[in-house]
């Protein structure tokens, strides 16, 4: 049970360099460095240069990826995403091949050797949450969700590449990873419940708190619902960039923000409510003695938040450094995983508690 606490942190935090890693990746225009899924250029082990590949290569894969794209698409269909169905077909530029770039060619390698080793990771993970099926089943099934969710990762990032980074498909890959990271919290939080046979979460002490918590926990859920929200509209900031970015050949990065529309001025603007609410949760939390052993989370979380607007403000007026886009991007991902830690934590009677009939005296 110890090995499966101390592996599922190192897997959460190998989630979290997988989400900066792919930040990387699309800064440097990577996406679309393996035309192929789960191979690169239909091998294991990627080329180098492109005099090792044959000279219509850019049809081969081309014509490879409408073939999926049609399978893919009459799935979706069937579940009632006509529309989605019909851009994965239609839409022109799912049927533009890139040129070989062996930069970006290994850049996107080494993100897929890194999601074939946090699957790796989260399949382990699994293994070792089965001693608590006696004691816990809800950490096993948890650990379970883990699995299945980043297999479904695995299937929307073979469908991302298909479709040419396909921008609708690009922000449900990283919401699934939102919903991943979740999920592990959730089994690793409930795993600390029980330590060495003893009950280990207390019941908050009412008494001692300056707010009701049923005010503090929709403060909490507002927090987390606002930063949901945030995080999709910089992926729709982001999806944006990506188009701008390629018109402009990844130069001139000066004259990225002037191009971008509505979305952007909305994600910036809504950074200010935001970072009011979330200041306000944390004088709230701090104020709570009966919570005082989870300050420093509090204290962390108004501060990645900072750091968080601050990035977004030195990319909207100082040419987009390509070195902070990834820091965006994974800052977002580390505090809403701090809130919703701090949700449970909050919540911890009614989400972390063991029911006695699950448990196993030592």
């Amino acid at each position: 049970m110890k090995k499966f606490r101390n592996f599922g942190i190192l897997t959460i935090v190998s989630v979290y360099l997988l989400i900066l890693v792919g930040g990387v990746v699309r800064t440097t225009g990577s996406g679309m460095g393996c035309p192929d899924w789960p191979k690169c250029f239909g091998q294991w082990v990627p080329p180098t240069e492109e005099a090792q590949l044959p000279s219509n290569y850019r049809d081969v894969y081309r014509d490879k990826r409408i073939a999926k794209n049609e399978r893919v698409a009459l799935l979706f269909d069937k579940m009632g995403f006509k529309e989605l169905a019909f851009r994965i077909t239609k839409d022109p530029s799912v049927m533009i091949e890139e040129p070989f770039n062996a930069t970006k060619t290994w850049i996107e390698y080494v993100n897929r050797l890194l999601g074939v080793l946090i699957g790796f990771f989260i399949f382990l993970t699994f293994i070792f949450s089965l001693p608590y099926w006696k004691k816990d089943r809800t950490v096993v099934w948890l650990s379970l969700a883990a699995l299945i969710g980043v297999a479904f990762e695995g299937f929307i990032g073979s469908i991302v590449v298909s479709t040419n980074l396909l921008p609708s498909m690009v922000t449900v890959h990283m919401l699934l990873a939102l919903v991943v990271v979740a999920l592990l919290i959730f089994a690793i939080a409930r795993s600390h419940e029980q330590v060495g046979g003893k009950k280990v979460i207390a019941a908050i002490p009412t008494a001692t708190l300056s707010y009701t918590p049923s005010f503090l926990n929709y403060l909490l859920i507002i927090c987390l619902a606002t930063s949901f929200v945030q995080v999709f509209l910089g992926t729709q900031v982001r999806e944006t960039i990506d188009v701008i970015a390629a018109q402009f050949q990844f130069e001139q990065r000066e004259k990225w923000i002037d191009e971008l529309g509505l979305a952007f001025y909305i994600h910036r603007s809504f950074s200010l409510v935001i970072f009011a609410i979330h200041s306000y949760l944390v004088y709230v939390w701090l104020r709570q003695k009966a919570l005082i052993g989870f300050n420093a989370w509090a204290y962390s979380l108004i501060g990645l938040l900072f750091a968080e607007i601050l990035t977004g403000v030195i990319m909207a007026y100082f040419a987009m450094p390509a070195f902070l886009q990834p820091i965006h991007l994974t800052l977002a991902a580390v505090i809403f995983g701090i809130q919703f830690y701090l949700w449970l934590f909050l919540n911890r009677e009614s989400l972390l508690s063991v029911p006695k009939t699950n448990l196993i005296l030592q």
